[in-house]
């Protein structure tokens, strides 16, 4: 290991030095920054499809370059943004947005309801990561007033508000991905594929300026990004829970409670469906209420959030815990395995041949739990859970696997899967009976009409607010829902907190829950970091 971090130091100072940053090695770099005006950071792998909203960036943190209409704040509580006003008429099928009148693009041009429309036609008619399918039509009612007019009422459509980075009809084009006009608190000064950007202070802003006129954001993976810091290259690092233990000078470790989850999803159904195209769906074993139940009975989700994330992160109930939409009634007692066992001996499931392994109708409890290959933290996951199903007579067979093969067999095995979203679309997406196995969502085939009307009713009220108590419902009713303690779908195992080392001295803000780690979610509130005094 030590070997390792001595090598992944010297290429990570050579590929610093060789990007034209003037780094040097044992800290000497940030010395000499002091407490100026610049910053660099790794926080994640390089956007490669770039920096354009149309291709959904922005989801997972700022989109730097561009404004949204709305935002949330570090409550995750709605404020406006561009907007300086919104409603939602009375039948929910029409949003009006009035915008302000200072916003410029950083070339200089005014932002007007234009280019508002053109933003969300163009996402909307791309067809891509962010879904506009239920938009029918954009309208601009005044230079500065849009709206929005939908094919039926959606109370998610406001998270289309907050993360839709706002961009120029007059300087849109086939590489504006690659060079970005907007009116956010920054502007892209270079981008060198594979190494690094570069960005900049946009003076056309019309908030509150950011605390650093310039950022370099290194593309480097969780080690090269600690032995960077070791190194004194970066004021902030995206680490691995496996080095949040090594003590780094000059650095402290911030822990961020994310929703960015891991969890085992069941086929819901018995064998002997199959996908339109021809994919096996069902498993006989995971079918039966008593083994999921049994497993989430079972687990200890703490253990595993000691044991394998060295305590940073937090048990999983729900794909949402500890979001405003969150029911925190879904949440059950675990570690219970006497609980377990006495779940599956009174639904028929035992051990007749003392071979350690239940019995049920002539079926084993066993079935097959897939993971990404090369996914450490959902390998380790994988394997703890099934050591701990042994001791209630389940059987659980890891497999790695790469994700062409994790697509033919999701709808037939058990999978371990990661989601975590600020947008509760992602819930309706994974429970709803309407998205059984389209692409990742619903792989398992979860139908439940009761939660399928919580839902719909949720999706269909006119604000978010309204909706909360639909989700919750969704989740557990008292009677039915989608969590653990209703039908169990899925077992959802821990939120892993996003670790970061960062520099002494450098106050990177209140940091609200982040979502799922694609992107770089800690970007949400960049604007205002500062060096303290």
């Amino acid at each position: 290991m030590k070997q390792r971090s001595i090598l992944l130091l010297w290429i990570t100072v050579f590929a610093v030095l060789a990007s034209g940053c003037t780094a040097r090695v044992g800290g000497s770099a940030a010395a000499d920054r002091g407490r100026g005006n610049s910053l660099v950071i790794a926080v994640g792998s390089e956007p490669e499809g770039g920096f354009d909203p149309a291709s959904g960036w922005g989801l997972y943190g700022s989109p730097l370059f561009q404004s949204t209409l709305l935002k949330r704040d570090n409550d995750l509580k709605i404020v406006n943004d561009l907007a300086t006003d919104w409603n939602v008429s009375d039948d929910g099928l029409t949003w009006t947005v009035h915008i302000r009148k200072d916003a410029v693009f950083s070339d200089g041009q005014p932002l007007t309801a234009g280019d508002v429309k053109f933003t969300f036609e163009t996402v909307r008619d791309s067809a891509s990561a962010v879904d506009l399918t239920n938009l029918k039509e954009v309208r601009v009612e005044e230079d500065y007033a849009v709206s929005f007019h939908l094919q039926q009422p959606q109370s998610t459509f406001i998270a289309r508000l907050i993360t839709t980075g706002i961009i120029p009809e007059h300087a849109y084009g086939r590489k504006y991905a690659s060079r970005p006009i907007g009116s956010g608190p920054f502007l892209l000064k270079q981008w060198d594929r594979g190494q690094q950007m570069i960005i900049e202070v946009n003076p056309e802003y019309y908030g509150e300026k950011p605390g650093f006129e310039q950022i370099t954001i290194l593309f480097l993976g969780e080690d090269a990004a600690y032995a960077a810091a070791r190194a004194g290259e970066v004021d902030l690092a995206y680490i691995p829970a496996s080095l949040s233990g090594m003590n780094v000078p000059g650095m402290r470790l911030e822990s961020v409670h994310s929703v960015d989850n891991r969890g085992i999803m069941f086929p819901y159904v018995p064998s002997g469906g199959q996908t339109p195209d021809g994919k096996p769906v069902g498993n006989d074993v995971t079918s039966d209420p008593a083994i999921r139940k049994a497993v989430n009975t079972a687990v200890d989700r703490q253990g595993l959030v000691d044991g394998i994330l060295e305590g940073h992160g937090s048990p999983a109930y729900t794909s949402s815990d500890g979001l405003p939409w969150w029911n925190e009634r879904a949440v059950i007692e675990d570690n219970k395995p006497e609980k377990a066992i006495a779940l599956l001996e009174d639904s028929g499931w035992r051990d007749t041949d003392g071979d350690g392994i239940r019995e049920k109708d002539g079926r084993r409890a066993e079935f097959v739990l897939m993971y990404p290959a090369g996914d450490v933290i959902r390998q380790s996951l994988a394997l703890a859970a099934a050591e701990m199903m042994k001791k209630v007579g389940i059987r659980i067979i890891v497999e790695g696997k790469s994700w062409e093969d994790l697509e033919q067999g999701m709808h037939e095995n058990a999978v371990l899967f990661g989601w975590g979203s600020h947008d509760p679309l992602e819930m309706y997406n994974l429970y709803s009976s309407s998205y059984k196995g389209v692409e990742y969502y619903n792989p398992g085939y979860y139908s439940n009409p009761a939660v399928d009307r919580w839902l719909d009713k949720a999706m269909h009220a006119l604000t978010e607010e309204e909706a909360l108590v639909y989700w919750k419902n969704a989740q557990w009713d008292g009677q039915n829902g989608m969590s653990a303690a209703g039908d169990a779908p899925w077992a959802w195992l821990v939120n892993i907190d996003h670790l970061y080392l960062v520099r002494e001295g450098l106050d990177i803000g209140r940091q609200r829950i982040q979502p799922h780690g694609h992107g770089w979610p800690i970007t949400d509130n960049i604007a205002e970091w500062q060096w303290k005094q």
